[in-house]
């Protein structure tokens, strides 16, 4: 994806919420001294303007690859963003208090996708234990970590054990003729045994007939699927209810204590 400075105005001014926003003191490049300029936070890119009102950002920071720190500096409440490298530059920043700065260096430390992709393979490690534990309740065997994979469901398991059929069944009399399959020569075995092919493997039995249930009858016996939430949806909720209520804290700070 390219960037040009119009899209980066445009971000930057447009209505979308931020993950965080307020005034800081920024010290300069080449001159040490503190300007106060006001800082937007959006995703992993940190935009600052002159004035809280204005149309276009002054620059941008794209918080990948760096560290957020406290550091002694003039001006109290300071923190740095430090980036990996001899020749890169650190921003230094402060803010009007305590509780701010830590909610900077808090939202700051989590803007990047290095920090998303831990929160997610940590969800995936709690989810493969909790599937663990409800595994090992009912006497199943552990296997070795690794990237989680959806389970195949009962009807794909059955097509994966039976034998593959040929695209056009011969018919007789309009009707499907199923013992006459490719590759089933022997006749079909009465005493309820599926019996055993040349290289001794176990053969399933024939398929039977297939049955087409009509609309009438699919309504008629009423039967519905119920399909059980999703532990990773309780995970998600549950994160969902702690970033809305640390959402929540941080607005009633920004709008001061009640009168």
């Amino acid at each position: 994806m390219k960037l040009n400075e119009r899209s980066l105005a445009f971000y930057a001014t447009c209505d979308s919420p931020a993950d965080n926003a307020g005034f800081l003191y920024k010290r300069g490049e080449r001159h040490t001294a503190y300007h106060r300029r006001w800082f937007v936070l959006k995703g992993n890119m940190l935009f600052y303007f002159e004035e809280r009102d204005s149309r276009e950002p002054v620059g941008v920071i794209v918080l990948e690859g760096c560290n957020v720190e406290l550091c002694d500096s003039a001006e109290g409440f300071a923190f740095a963003i430090r980036f990996g490298g001899t020749k890169s530059r650190t921003y230094v920043l402060a803010a009007e208090s305590q509780a701010a700065m830590e909610s900077w260096v808090k939202s700051l430390s989590r803007a990047s996708f290095d920090y998303m992709r831990l929160v997610v393979r940590e969800l995936e490690k709690q989810l493969q234990e909790m599937r663990w534990g409800v595994a090992g309740g009912c006497g199943g065997s552990r296997e070795p970590l690794g990237p989680w994979k959806p389970k195949p469901s009962g009807l794909e398991q059955s097509q994966e054990r039976l034998p593959a059929l040929p695209a056009i069944l011969p018919k007789e009399n309009g009707c499907a003729v199923w013992n006459n399959v490719l590759g089933a020569a022997r006749p079909p075995d009465i005493s309820g045994c599926a019996g055993h092919d040349e290289e001794e493997n176990p053969r399933p039995p024939p398929l039977p007939p297939r049955r087409r249930v009509s609309n009438g009858e699919a309504a008629s016996t009423g039967v519905a699927v119920a399909e059980s939430p999703s532990t990773f949806c309780r995970l998600h909720e549950q994160y969902s209810r702690e970033v809305a209520r640390l959402r929540q804290d941080w607005q009633q700070r920004q709008r001061g204590p009640r009168p």
